[in-house]
């Protein structure tokens, strides 16, 4: 008996398709969820960014409805103002010193969190939590701890032993000193758990192939770990980079930018331009030239990272 196939009709073999009318409509009702996003970002970005380089060209006082062009006037203020240098010096030391002494001291704190040990977990949430109080509220207590004066708790204790009391915060380096400390104590241990997640994804298999070669502890570092944390140090350096450009609250509760002018930075100095002096041109044409370099610090970050990566990659 033969056995006849009869192939499906041509409308059910033939794909449905989506009309253009109902494609357009789908197209719209995706793009509707954009505008809250859309409207915060004209709102909260592009108008105040705007109205920043436009006040950068003008001698505006803020609360004055009128105001003249000026040009680049601002801009020239700005170089010649050596208060506005010192702030930019400051912010330059601080980023580029935690950036480094929290790399350096966070990867190997990573490894030995990773390691099996007693109290491990405890170690862990502990280096964590140090870092999740604010910063302002973190350079308020490192303020009565480097007080300079004889109550101060480090004086204190140097008191008890008969030395002299130490101007932690009166003498300008030493200023500088302790609010780079308390950055670097205050982010080193999240830097360390961002660390952390990337060595536990890192297969024990590696290190036991390696052992068994006869590498040394220093080439599995190189030769595993360091591949293996690239990601995780392009992320923690681009952090830590463009905190420390906008850092503002903590030497500010630390040392109100004192010394002189010594620990201020350029968050602070626009704020204090555009706020408490009522100098709104030279502070927008400090922004506007602040946001520029910004741009320009993470282009080169980003840029140095995709180049490391291909490195080890």
């Amino acid at each position: 008996m033969a056995i006849t196939l009869e192939a499906p009709p041509v409308a059910a073999r033939r794909a449905i398709r989506p009309s253009r009318g109902r494609l357009r409509g789908d197209g719209f009702a995706s793009s509707m969820f954009l505008l809250p996003i859309v409207a915060i970002f004209i709102a909260l970005f592009a108008i105040p960014t705007g109205q920043s380089i436009y006040y950068s060209f003008t001698d505006s006082a803020g609360f004055v409805p009128t105001h003249d062009w000026v040009g680049l006037d601002n801009y020239a203020a700005v170089f010649s103002d050596p208060t506005l240098l010192a702030g930019l010096s400051f912010t330059l030391l601080y980023t580029v010193s935690t950036t480094v002494a929290i790399t350096v001291l966070a990867i190997p704190l990573a490894i030995a969190l990773n390691k099996r040990f007693a109290g491990r977990t405890f170690a862990r949430s502990l280096f964590f939590f140090v870092g999740v109080p604010a910063q302002a509220i973190i350079g308020l207590i490192w303020q009565y701890i480097f007080s300079p004066l004889d109550n101060g708790a480090i004086n204190v204790v140097l008191g008890n032993f008969g030395l002299e009391a130490v101007p932690w915060l009166a003498d300008s380096d030493l200023a500088r000193f302790c609010v780079i400390f308390v950055a670097v104590w205050a982010q080193v241990g999240w830097h360390a758990t961002l660390y952390l997640a990337y060595l536990q994804a890192v297969p024990a298999d590696l290190y036991e192939q390696a052992q068994i070669d006869g590498a040394s502890g220093r080439q599995q570092f190189w030769a595993i770990t360091m591949p293996e944390l690239i990601p995780a140090l392009v992320v923690s350096t681009f952090l830590l980079v463009t905190s420390g450009l906008k850092i503002y609250d903590l030497p500010f509760t630390m040392t109100k930018g004192g010394p002189g002018y010594s620990t201020n930075t350029i968050t602070q100095q626009i704020i204090l331009q555009g706020l408490s002096q009522f100098d709104v041109g030279v502070g927008s044409a400090l922004a506007v030239l602040f946001t520029i370099a910004c741009l320009v610090v993470v282009l080169v970050q980003l840029t140095a990272a995709n180049a490391l990566t291909r490195r080890f990659s």
